[in-house]
């Protein structure tokens, strides 16, 4: 057996720490890694010197020297507010996926391989250069034969492997951090990795990316300001994606000083109403608002959205209970926020509810009475993240896609017009959706449901009941009873008990020597009275008086 792939896995290991000490984390590798693969030199290798450096910043320079799967990786963790540091979380929503590209010839072999023709068999022209490239692809363009231009985005050829080669070391390091670093108790470094895991082999998949460009595509045809491109089916496989051709300039590389402040306010406003009728009207959002997956097509007041890797899904029974916690919110209800958390499928430690409440009257109150203009929507969210880190809530990821949909807009509307609120332009749907909810078709449709699933265990009653006395005969359910301050009550019952056996006894000694007094002629007499009716007597009386003593002092006569 070769053992040249545990020799690659115990170089790269020797690689992170080598990394992790650059950036100030090699503490880590020297007590829980295989501190044989440092030397002393780099032990002492100190972290780069930075005045404006922190934690977060260093974290992210180690993930994104690590390569493409670790700045995905703190991608994924920029997500999670709920059990990251805000502070870190700011710093790793920087992490780009900025890598070389990979050859021409190797882009070839990959089309040929997964649509069984050559580039010069499927497209007119295609051009060698890409025009960005990213961890796991690199997109090109194209023309069809049909002259179509197209935009085809090709997966790096070693990119499962490499993925699966670094997903293996994350486990290992992830079960050291569970294990071993007591400081973080609260976080599930292995449940992290394990979604980490799962949302990059979905990645890997483009078909899946294809599906959610075509449902963007449904949601905005027509409509006279958005551009979602088609996706060309024939030319898309697992490791192919041809999709239609935006011209036009990203986001990120817009020359603001071209553009009057009106049209940049303009922009920033038709950017965030976009993504709110994917939030309150369509359910299905793009996750990532990042300048580099917003483009400004050839007319300045259109934009066109790419990259669908990552999107969010709101159901309807989400949207309801948003509703009812927008409600409870606007009426002063704190009291009633906690538990309309929890049916969102926030979770958080039951005996800290209170502190919760008094964390969230506190966030209330500091913005009560403001005005949504005299709101700082990214301090508000930030302040939301404090919270939920700090009171280490679990947030369902829909939540926290949706969270970091919202901050990232507002950053991206601020950038281009400072003026800009993400709450103004949300205010107007949230109504909509408010008043859509209390329209009478609506209060019809939900009582026919409420009645159907209310008939639908009615009828499924009978069975269940049936069932249950079923396992209850073979006892297969068992009733476990637990007290909770009977104690004082059991000794209170074992004290009585005993005085009445005494009483009894006592009692009976009595009766019984005095029987004896009576009819007893023979046998040993003392001053005319039988000697087993003066012991009984005595006897009696001494545990008489024991009893009368015992009452007395307790004080309960």
């Amino acid at each position: 057996m070769s053992t040249r792939p545990a020799v690659r896995r115990l170089g790269r290991i020797s690689e992170i720490s080598q990394v992790a000490a650059k950036h100030g984390f090699g503490y880590f590798f020297d007590t829980h890694g295989p501190g044989a693969l440092r030397s002393r030199r780099q032990h002492e290798i100190a972290p780069e010197s930075d005045a404006g450096s922190n934690r977060g910043q260093r974290l992210r320079q180690m993930l994104d020297e690590l390569g493409p799967t670790f700045v995905k990786f703190g991608q994924l963790l920029s997500t999670r507010p709920d059990v990251v540091p805000p502070d870190i979380v700011f710093e790793l929503k920087a992490l780009q996926d900025d890598v070389t590209p990979f050859s021409f010839e190797e882009a070839e072999l990959v089309i040929r391989q997964e649509l069984g023709l050559t580039v010069e068999q499927l497209f007119l022209e295609f051009d060698e250069t890409p025009i960005a490239a990213a961890s796991i692809g690199q997109v090109h363009r194209a023309v069809l034969p049909n002259g179509r231009r197209v935009a085809v985005k090709v997966q790096r050829p070693e990119a499962p492997r490499q993925i699966e080669a670094d997903l293996e070391l994350m486990y290992q390091v992830a079960r050291l951090v569970r294990e071993r670093v007591k400081a973080l108790e609260f976080i599930d470094p292995v449940a992290l990795v394990d979604e980490f895991a799962r949302t990059i082999r979905q990645e890997l998949d483009y078909r899946m990316e294809a599906r959610n460009a075509e449902q963007f595509h449904r949601n905005f045809v027509g409509h006279p300001h958005v551009r979602v491109p088609r996706v060309f089916w024939s030319y898309s496989r697992t490791r192919v994606l041809t999709l239609e051709l935006l011209e036009g300039v990203h986001l990120r590389d817009l020359d603001l000083s071209t553009y009057t402040i009106d049209e940049r306010r303009r922009l920033s406003y038709l950017i965030a109403e976009a993504w709110m009728q994917m939030i309150f009207r369509h359910g299905f959002f793009h996750a990532d608002p990042h300048p580099s997956n917003i483009m400004v097509l050839e007319q300045s007041e259109h934009i066109g959205l790419i990259d669908f890797g990552m999107v969010g899904k709101l159901t309807d029974e989400d949207m309801s209970k948003l509703t009812g916690l927008f409600i409870d919110a606007v009426s002063e209800r704190i009291e009633a926020l906690p538990r309309r958390l929890a049916a969102l499928g926030v979770r958080y430690p039951k005996d800290k509810e209170e502190e919760f409440v008094i964390e969230l009257r506190d966030v209330y109150y500091r913005y009560y009475g403001a005005s949504l203009s005299e709101i700082d929507p990214i301090q508000l969210i930030r302040e939301a993240f404090a919270l939920i880190y700090r009171m280490h809530l679990q947030l369902p990821t829909r939540f926290v896609l949706l969270d970091r949909a919202i901050a990232t807009l507002g950053s991206v509307g601020m950038e281009l017009y400072p003026d800009f609120n993400v709450f103004d332009v949300a205010k107007p749907y949230a109504r909509e959706l408010m008043i859509e909810r209390f329209t009478p078709q609506r209060v019809v449709r939900r009582t026919a449901e409420e009645a159907s699933n209310l008939g639908r265990m009615l009828k499924e009653l009978p069975y269940q009941v049936h069932d249950t006395m079923e396992q209850v005969r073979d006892g297969q359910i068992e009733v476990g009873f637990r007290h909770e301050g009977l104690d004082d009550l059991f000794q209170h019952m074992d004290r009585l008990a005993n005085r009445l056996v005494i009483a009894i006894v006592a009692g009976t000694g009595v009766i019984g020597s005095a029987l004896i007094g009576i009819f007893a002629d023979s046998g040993p007499h003392v001053l005319g009275l039988h000697v087993f009716s003066i012991v009984g007597f005595s006897v009696s009386t001494l545990l008489g008086l024991w009893l009368a003593w015992g009452v007395i002092r307790s004080g309960r006569l």
